[in-house]
Parts: structure tokens; sequence; C-alpha cells
């Protein structure tokens, strides 16, 4: 027998014990500081204990339980729901420091209604058979000409009359006065952005040519809430504005927000994707900026009240006693994520959509999809990255965003990888205090 290839082994931040966890036979451990730093060199003190559970294995048993875990996360994926991106447009009313769409193309200029049309006749065919549903994205979808409000209100009637949900992803600005039209469909969430405090969201978020825009945000926030709307608030961090998110975190508890059922919040990594950022040294590697948000938790707990950080999969271990099953991909581009545009073309994913060397293909005024190009997203998975070989970590990582490692790397088969281990550490000495209180 020897070790599995999937223990994940790391030592709890702060503490002198460690986890040990595997994906694949779905246990985990924490283990006295003795134990894990034996297991750490290599020496097994418990073979037993240690087999029973997964940890040490015979190789050709745990090869063919890799084989029929990954049939049936294939045979799952094929059969989960599917999220269609459109994009009206790329116009926007903002000028955020950040915005990596700056450089798209202009506002429509022709009969959207035709290629929105095109857009369902695409989807009734193409995806006819599988669970899905539609996010309207941008640009700002929610801009207040009569235009822009046409096509919300089409999105609304046909998307309901599919029995479809519709997601919508905004800056919020004209989010309040988009509300009674929104309250006629079926809304699953609506994301919209804060980045901090007034002073802080203001100074990132600002209207093209200037002024500020949280108060509008916020005001928006509130309607969707009080007529029942989901939101999905979600702040883009850096180091510019990570040490305001405790205060953040305070308005929405404060607010109200958070006693909401409605309400439910993601973090956003500011990071370099389709063009250079005027300010790189304000950028976090993933590890450093949930080690910093690890640091604010601990002098803060309240902000968990506020938002749980995932740390890898720790927060699902603690929260449900369980692992999560394991991931051999976590690039959904392509398989069941894909982005349409007011031009007619179809793209993998919201991080490549408007990128013109990114087109897979039409959906209007013809119908045609490069096979070869959708084929390499689609058999993109940690079978199929080479780094991903032997790496403890990968059922926990799945091979990272496609597009990241295509922009770094040039390659789609190519890692992005996320610091498991050390993620585990940290999400552990948060979430896993009264399991090491005893």
């Amino acid at each position: 027998m020897q070790l599995s290839k999937h223990n994940i082994l790391t030592q709890i931040h702060g503490d002198d014990r460690w986890l040990l966890v595997n994906v694949l036979s779905g246990q985990a451990d924490i283990l006295p500081a003795n134990d894990g730093a034996c297991l750490a060199r290599g020496e097994i003190t418990d073979p037993d204990a240690l087999a029973a559970k997964g940890y040490l294995v015979f190789a050709d048993e745990e090869a063919r339980r890799y084989r029929q875990a990954y049939l049936d996360f294939i045979a799952a994926r094929d059969t989960d729901e599917v999220q269609l991106f459109y994009v009206p447009s790329y116009a926007c009313n903002f000028g955020c420091s950040y915005c990596y769409q700056d450089e798209y193309a202009p506002a429509p200029s022709g009969d959207g209604t035709a290629v929105l049309d095109a857009f369902f006749r695409y989807v009734d065919d193409t995806f006819a058979d599988r669970a899905k549903y539609v996010t309207l994205f941008g640009g700002e979808p929610l801009l207040p000409n009569v235009s822009t409000r046409r096509t919300v209100e089409s999105m609304v009637q046909e998307t309901a009359a599919r029995g479809m949900d519709l997601a919508i992803v905004t800056n919020g600005y004209w989010l309040e006065s988009y509300v009674e039209t929104l309250r006629k469909g079926r809304i699953r969430e609506v994301q919209v952005t804060l980045d901090g405090p007034q002073p802080i969201h203001d100074a990132r978020r600002m209207l093209k040519g200037g002024g500020g825009t949280f108060s509008r945000v916020v005001d928006g926030i509130d309607a969707c809430l009080a007529a029942g709307l989901p939101v999905n608030l979600r702040s883009v961090l850096d180091r510019d504005n990570v040490a305001a998110f405790a205060e953040l975190a305070h308005f929405a508890i404060d607010r109200g927000w958070t006693d909401n059922p409605n309400f439910k919040t993601q973090i956003g990594r500011n990071y370099e994707l389709h063009h250079c950022q005027t300010e790189r040294s304000r950028l976090y590697s993933r590890l450093e900026l949930f080690q910093d948000i690890q640091q604010l938790i601990e002098a803060d707990p309240e902000i968990l009240r506020f938002h749980k950080p995932a740390f890898s999969i720790s927060r699902f271990l603690f929260e449900h006693g369980e692992l999560p099953p394991p991931l051999f991909d976590s690039c959904p581009a392509c398989k069941t994520e894909w982005a349409f545009d007011y031009t007619g073309k179809i793209y993998s994913c919201t991080a490549t959509v408007g990128k013109q060397d990114e087109v897979l293909g039409t959906f209007w005024p013809e119908r045609q999809l490069n096979a070869a190009d959708v084929a390499a997203w689609e058999e993109r998975d940690v079978l199929a990255i080479a780094q991903c070989a032997g790496c403890s970590s990968q059922l926990a990582c799945g091979g990272g965003c496609g597009s990241v490692a295509k922009n770094t790397c040039g390659r789609i088969d190519a890692a992005d990888c996320r610091p498991v281990p050390a993620l585990l550490s940290l999400g552990a000495s948060i979430y896993g205090r009264e399991a090491l209180a005893t």
C-alpha cells in the first residue's frame, strides 16, 4: 500500500495541528501536531486508520475509484444547468479604475430586436433538452435609454414565457428605475457591485466624466430587496480597498441587508485579464488576498455576517461536515456556460466575451460554430492539463479558469492553479474553531 496521491495535508494557520483531506475518498481529519508532522515527512504511524479512510491505498484500487468518479462527474455535468450570457451592448456609464472592457466595441447602432430574436431561436434549438437560464451582461445592461429598456422588457418577457430564470449583472446606477420591470419576470438574482464605503467606492467606480455612484447603487439595492428581488452584492478587492472591507460589511449589516434572505455576497479579485492595468502593484495574488481577508476576519468576526469566504473547500467542509464531490473541471466555458453579444457572435464565457480573437462562431445573421475551438474548451479538465497530473490538490482545484490560463500561458490546456493547501489552512482557522476547541 502507499499514501494516496490525493491526500492534501496542511498545518492549520495559527495552530500546531494539521488538516488532512482527501477529496477522492471523501475524508477529512484534524491531526495532532506530531501525527501531522510525521505524515508530512512521509512517515506512516497508524496504517490501519489511514487505510480505513482512503489515505493509504492500493494504487490500482485508487485508480479505478478515480476513473469512476470522473465518469460520474462528466455524466452529472452533461445534465447540469447551462448559464447563457447575453450582452446587448458594451456601452457603460461608469469609468471604473479597473475596467477591462474599455477597449471593446461601441454601442450597437442597428436593430437589436432582430438579434435578440435570433438569440432566443438559437437557445430554443441548441439547448432544447437542457435546464438553462439567461444572464443579462454588459457593458451596463440597465442604461436609461429607450432601446435598452425595450431590450430588458423583451428579456423579462421571453425568459418568463419559456419558464427560464433571468439574472442581471449591473453596476446598479439605474437599477431602481428598472425594479418594476424586473418584478414581472423570473429573476434569479441581480448582481451589483459595491467596492467599499462611499469614499472608497466613489473613487473606484465613478461615472464617466466624474461623479460618485455609491448612493444610487445603495438605493437600487434597497429597492430590489423591498420588491423581493434577490441581490448578489459583489465587491472587487485589491490592495487599495481591502482595508475598508470591514467597514462595508458593517454598512450592510446596519442597513439590514444581511438579515434579508434574498441577500448574498461574493468577492471578486481585481486581476489582470485582458490588458494591462495602470497600477499593477495594487493587484493581489489569490493567496495574498485571502491571507489579508483572514486577518480582517480574525480582527472582526462580524464580517462573517456579511460574507463567508470559501477558502477553497474549507467552508463547505466545516459547514456541511463532509467534503464536496471531486472537481475534475472548474472551468464552465462551452460546457455549462456560453456568452453571446449584440453583434451575433458566440464566445465561451464572460471572461472572453467581446474579445475578437476569442469568437467561436455566430448565431446571427447566420449560424456557424468553429468545432475545433469549441472542442478545445470542452476537453479542458484536470485529465487534459499536464500540470495537474500528480497534483494532490487537483480534485479541489479543478484546473482553475481556462481563460486566465490562456491569457497567462497562451494555451487553454494550461493550469490556473489554486493554492488549495494554504487556503484550507486559512479556512480551517476560521471555520474549524469549534472542532479545534474540542
